[in-house]
C-alpha cells in the first residue's frame, strides 16, 4: 500500500525506536541503540534511568535521545513533570514524550490539562527540545481527542501522540485521522502502539503521521529495503 513515493531514509526518519518495556536489560538497551544507529532512525526513546547509557551510545549521531515524562499514567503533578523534563534535558534529551493528565481531561478540567502541558513545553522550548503530548486515546471519545489536540496545540506542543503502548489500546487509524484534522500543520502527529509492518507505516504516513513508536525496526526497515529493491 503506497500513496506517494518514499525513500528508505524517509521511513527511517519516522521511527522513534522504543526501549520502554520494563523487562529490558542494559544489554537490550545497547542492542536497541546499535539497531537505531544502523538504520539512522529519528530517535531512541528509553526510560529515564537508561539515559546515561543510551546517550553515550548515541553521542555524535543524528539519532536523537528521547525519554518519557509522567509515564505511563500521566497523573503525576505538573511540578514533578517539569522536574523530570529538566533532569532529562540535563542528560542530553532532545525530545520528550509527556503523558497528558488523562484524569483531569476526563473530569473536564481543561485549564489544568493546558497548564500541565504548557509548563513542560515552556521549559523544553527554552533549550530547543521537542515535546510530544501522549493523549492515551483509548480512554477518550472522539470529541475528547479533538479537544485534547486543540489544548495541546494551544499549549505549544510540537506533536500529539496516540498512546503510551501501556494502555488497552494503541494507534487506531480513525483516531489518527481525527488528530490530523484537529491540529494545524505546525503540530505533527505520532502513532504508537501496534505499528509493526511496512504496510501499516505507509498507511499512517498517508494519514499525515510524521513519526511512530517502533519495537520492530529491523523487520520494517528490511521490508522497506526489499520493497524498494535496494541492496545493503
Amino acid at each position: 500500500m503506497m500513496t506517494k513515493e518514499y525513500s528508505f531514509q524517509d521511513i527511517a526518519d519516522m521511527i522513534d525506536l522504543s526501549l520502554l518495556k520494563p523487562q529490558l536489560t542494559e544489554e537490550d538497551i545497547r542492542k536497541g541503540c546499535e539497531e537505531a544507529l544502523a538504520y539512522r532512525v529519528a530517535s531512541v526513546c528509553c526510560a529515564p534511568s537508561h539515559l546515561p547509557l543510551a546517550g553515550g551510545l548515541l553521542a555524535d549521531s543524528d539519532t536523537a535521545l528521547s525519554t518519557v515524562i509522567g509515564f505511563p499514567l500521566g497523573y503525576t503533578t505538573t511540578e514533578v513533570k517539569v522536574f523530570e523534563a529538566i533532569q532529562a534535558m540535563n542528560m542530553g534529551c532532545r525530545e520528550l514524550d509527556m503523558v497528558m493528565n488523562v484524569t483531569k481531561m476526563l473530569s473536564g478540567d481543561y485549564r489544568y490539562v493546558s497548564h500541565d502541558i504548557e509548563a513542560v513545553v515552556r521549559r523544553a522550548h527554552k533549550h530547543g527540545v521537542i515535546v510530544k503530548v501522549i493523549l492515551e486515546n483509548c480512554y477518550l471519545n472522539d470529541e475528547q481527542i479533538r479537544r485534547a489536540c486543540r489544548i495541546s496545540e494551544e499549549a505549544g506542543a510540537d506533536f500529539v501522540k496516540t498512546s503510551t503502548g501501556f494502555g488497552p489500546g494503541g494507534a487506531r487509524f480513525d483516531d489518527l485521522r481525527i488528530m490530523r484534522e484537529s491540529v494545524s500543520p505546525r503540530v505533527r502527529v505520532k502513532a504508537a502502539g501496534g505499528i509493526r509492518d511496512l504496510d501499516s507505516v505507509l498507511l499512517i504516513r498517508s494519514l499525515g503521521c510524521s513519526r511512530f513508536g517502533c519495537t520492530a525496526t529491523t523487520h520494517i526497515m528490511e521490508s522497506c529495503r526489499k520493497r524498494l529493491g535496494e541492496d545493503r
